[in-house]
């Protein structure tokens, strides 16, 4: 595939879809961006700037903003897809009119739907039904909007079942400031990018609680495991989880202020409610939707994810972080890798 025809249209204006749009703009494609709401597109076609989503970066005069589907996605060879994980089905389905079959669909959008339980590749497979699995690829990794958009050196991983859709994905994306490796675990990839964020919750929480450093170690680390094991159960090889889609996103997201969900958790861990929180807040905690998505799949699975277990208590059960705090200690004693992967 010729990268350097290639015809983008990126569909969700967030601050993730603003920042990958930037990048690829100032790689030189002109892309149609589509935005949900009026006044975003207003303010990148007046003022050259997301202000509602990615206030102070300059975009590109190659960014143009649309608020019809049918001229982002219509006749391009890429369609980069990045809406809340919630928005995605009801997306796809919009967008299915237009998609051309040999058209490459990546999502960069981390989460797994709540009645489905499913990734957001199998979201786009279900939904636009024509379009071959070979065609479908995941963007992830440790990444923060601003600081992508910023240009501070960034590494991520590409994923497909197609090695050449793979790569192409790699040569769209890549420069010298955006790293892009690939890999072939959709599904891992996907794995890591949601379960990631009700961990970032639950590391917020213990920051909120000052409870110091070791605990948020620990919860990193084991962590990781309760992410080994939803990930193989469900197909995903235990390495991605490992790299930068797995423990990567899961350092970045459970250690940085930048990260929605960590700021989440924290304010939790200071006092405040989910209700109040989220009625502050402009743009999407991606894992608040997700932790209930990842415990009703426990279940369903039969898989012990203690910690995911405990943010859902306190999210959704009204329980006190700091009885989940003891729940956790004075769980039965056991060997460290009992249940590392459950394949």
């Amino acid at each position: 595939m010729d990268t350097a025809t290639t015809k983008i249209g990126v569909v969700g204006a967030g601050s993730w879809g603003t920042a990958l749009a930037k990048l690829l703009a100032d790689k030189g494609f002109v892309l149609d961006l589509w935005v949900f709401e009026q006044e975003v597109r207003e303010q990148i076609e007046t003022d050259r700037e997301n202000k509602v989503f990615l206030p102070d970066i300059k975009l590109p005069d190659n960014i143009i903003p649309t608020n019809d589907l049918d001229i982002a996605v219509k006749d391009k060879n890429l369609v980069l897809v990045v809406v809340p994980s919630h928005c995605m089905r009801d997306v796809a389905g919009r967008i299915k009119e237009f998609i051309s079959p040999g058209t490459i669909v990546v999502t960069a959008s981390k989460g797994i739907e709540n009645k489905t339980h499913l990734t957001m590749t199998q979201i786009l497979e279900e939904k636009i039904d024509f379009l071959s699995k070979e065609n479908l690829a995941v963007l992830s990794g440790p990444s923060f909007a601003k600081e992508v958009a910023s240009k501070v050196p960034t590494v991520v991983a590409a994923a497909s079942i197609s090695r050449d859709t793979a790569e192409y994905v790699q040569k769209i994306f890549s420069c010298p400031t955006f790293r892009v490796y690939i890999n072939d675990d959709p599904i891992g990839t996907q794995i890591g990018g949601a379960v990631k964020n009700v961990l970032a919750i639950a590391a917020g929480i213990c920051d909120g609680m000052n409870m110091g450093l070791n605990p948020r170690a620990a919860l990193i680390t084991r962590g990781l495991t309760e992410m080994n094991r939803l990930g193989t159960k469900l197909g995903a090889d235990p390495l991605t989880l490992s790299g930068l889609a797995g423990v990567g996103d899961l350092l970045l997201t459970c250690t940085g202020d930048l990260s929605r969900n960590y700021t989440v958790g924290k304010q939790i861990g200071e006092g405040k409610k989910l209700d109040e929180i989220i009625s502050e807040m402009r743009m999407v905690a991606e894992g608040v939707k997700t932790t209930r998505s990842v415990y009703n799949l426990s279940k369903k699975l039969g898989i012990d994810l203690p910690i995911c277990n405990e943010v859902y208590s306190v999210l959704f059960e009204g329980r006190s972080v700091e009885e989940t705090v003891e729940r956790l200690m004075n769980r039965s004693l056991k060997h460290e890798l009992d249940g590392v992967v459950d394949g």
